[in-house]
């Protein structure tokens, strides 16, 4: 899976580069090899209550693609929840695909 990491406003660490890389390279365990490419934005905003770090996933797959934006204090964190809600709708899509 191609995995293509933009940021937005400022130039991201290549320590969270690796990061995402590792935790994008983990969707192969619930994406056939049939799954296209994964594109990562990653943008500041303006602070607000929720964080001013923001995520956007991308996810193109036979069928559909799954789109994530998540919103957190930290990239890392934001990462992590947009993971989760990726695994919930890649496992929907896969129980959907198999009817």
């Amino acid at each position: 899976m191609n995995v293509q990491i933009q940021s937005l406003k400022f130039d991201a660490s290549k320590q969270l580069l690796e990061f995402i890389q590792k935790k994008m390279d983990r969707l192969d365990r619930f994406v056939d090899e049939r799954a296209g490419d994964v594109e990562v934005v990653l943008r500041l905003e303006p602070d607000s209550e929720k964080g001013n770090k923001v995520v956007v996933i991308s996810l193109h797959v036979p069928g559909g693609d799954i789109r994530v934006e998540e919103r957190a204090f930290t990239f890392e964190e934001a990462i992590d929840n947009s993971m989760d809600i990726i695994k919930r709708q890649l496992e929907k899509a896969k129980a959907k695909f198999e009817k």
